[in-house]
């Protein structure tokens, strides 16, 4: 666990040292560097967790912006091993290197290869003045190696639970058979037309026609 401003050195002797650096001292920037010094070799997100106990309304974002002030002024130490996060120290200016474990990701610190920095001595310097060596060393920390050695390794990371596959959609429903609709009653056949004019009546006998024999 990481550790906090009161597990390291105390807050006037980190007040000190941010000044040294010609900085600013702030409440964040303060339980940062003690949380560093508690700790080394973490990421950012973790300091952050560390510092949020401390002070709850500081944000990633102000963790970032305090370790880059405080790696341009000289007062930490950036290293990004491969595969890893930057990882943050407060060891500086000794130029020395890093063990790093191949399976737990474990850092510790390792003095200087051989002689005074830069440690390393290149076959061409390319014109540059050098003034650093940054070397890692890859292989199986202590305890990896007795965990292996007992047979007891340490246990993957569980894979994600695959997510449930959608339930189908349900099958629409058939539509409802429609009743057979009654026969229509035939319709009436229509009435003969009445004769556009009707046949003239017999005219009655006239009084001359019936004296007639």
């Amino acid at each position: 666990m990481i550790g906090t401003v009161t597990d390291a050195v105390g807050a006037d002797e980190l007040s000190e040292r941010i000044r040294a650096a010609s900085l600013k001292v702030t409440a964040t920037r303060r339980s940062v560097l003690g949380a560093l010094s508690a700790t080394p070799h973490v990421s950012a997100d973790t300091l952050f967790a560390a510092v949020a106990t401390e002070l709850p309304g500081t944000s990633l974002q102000a963790v970032y912006g305090v370790l880059t002030a405080f790696t341009t002024a000289g007062l930490v130490r950036r290293i990004e091993p491969a595969g890893s996060a930057a990882l943050y120290e407060c060891r500086i200016g000794d130029n020395h290197h890093h063990l790093v474990c191949t399976h737990c990701s474990a850092v510790q610190d390792v003095d200087c290869v051989v002689g005074g920095a830069p440690c390393l001595t290149p076959s061409d310097t390319g014109g540059f003045a050098i003034h650093t060596a940054e070397v890692t060393f890859w292989g199986l920390c202590a305890a990896c190696q007795a965990s292996a050695a007992s047979g007891v390794t340490a246990a993957p990371a569980a894979a994600p639970a695959p997510a449930p596959a959608p339930a189908p959609a349900p099958a629409p429903a058939p539509a409802a058979a429609s009743a057979p609709s009654a026969p229509s009653a035939p319709s009436a056949a229509p009435a003969p037309a009445a004769p556009a004019h009707a046949a003239p009546a017999p005219a009655a006998p006239t009084q001359a026609d019936a004296s007639a024999p």
